[in-house]
């Protein structure tokens, strides 16, 4: 493990602005209103401007931060990635980004940290598009991986990364985490109670302790007596 004298991220040391602070309580208006709208409503039968009247905005303010009801839906996993992101990024800059991952999750302590984005996973997989659209946040998280681990080699020269090593890690990243929801659900189902969250958390820990292992072992760690969804 590093020790404290190891290179560490450094955030923006400039607080938020007024203005950021109030654009994001309304991207998060919109999202919690999006969710809600999921719940009673269930997927498509709820429009753009039901989620705007939902939130208090106009049509017009919705499409400032979003370009349709599935993007809104969308932003609940991109909530919890970039906060998994941001917690990636305070690791020490000498750290192995494997590490670093699980540590950021590991980070995310409460369940309920992981609540918005297990019960969107479960009310989506019943609907083709908005399945769809939830994979392709993780997809784009991608990206994001990439640029965070782009930024530690700028802070340590000596971590050079080849670019087909950068982007193959990423990838596999994204995709522990996505097998670590299919498990979940298929566990759990639409269960979301402490428990239960509990069983995701440990599972997205674990996917990444299988990636850093290099898949050796077969591994049954994570609550293994969780009955499996009927």
């Amino acid at each position: 493990m590093p020790t404290s004298s190891s290179p560490a991220a450094v955030p923006s040391a400039d607080p938020p602005s007024r203005r950021e602070l109030n654009k994001a309580a309304t991207r998060q208006a919109i999202s919690d209103s999006t969710l809600e709208l999921l719940r009673s409503q269930g997927p498509g039968n709820f429009t753009v401007e039901d989620i705007a009247e939902s939130a208090g905005i106009s049509r017009r303010t919705f499409f400032n931060y979003f370009s349709s009801t599935e993007a809104a839906i969308a932003s609940v996993t991109h909530g919890f990635l970039d906060t998994a992101l941001e917690q990636f990024r305070l690791r020490p800059a000498d750290e192995p980004i494997l590490e670093s991952a699980r540590a950021a999750l590991v980070e995310l302590a409460d369940p309920m940290t992981v609540a918005p984005m297990a019960e969107l996973f479960s009310l989506t997989q019943a609907s083709p598009l908005l399945a769809r659209s939830e994979l392709e946040a993780w997809d784009h998280c991608t990206e994001q991986i990439i640029a965070a681990a782009r930024e530690r080699a700028a802070q340590n020269p000596a971590a050079e990364m080849d670019e087909l090593y950068l982007r193959a890690l990423a990838g596999s990243v994204i995709s522990c985490g996505k097998a670590a929801m299919e498990v979940w659900f298929s566990r759990c189902g639409t269960d979301l109670s402490a428990e239960s969250l509990s069983i995701l958390r440990q599972l997205l820990i674990d996917s990444m302790g299988l990636l850093g292992s290099g898949f050796a072992a077969q591994a049954h760690t994570s609550s293994p007596h969780s009955p499996e969804r009927s």
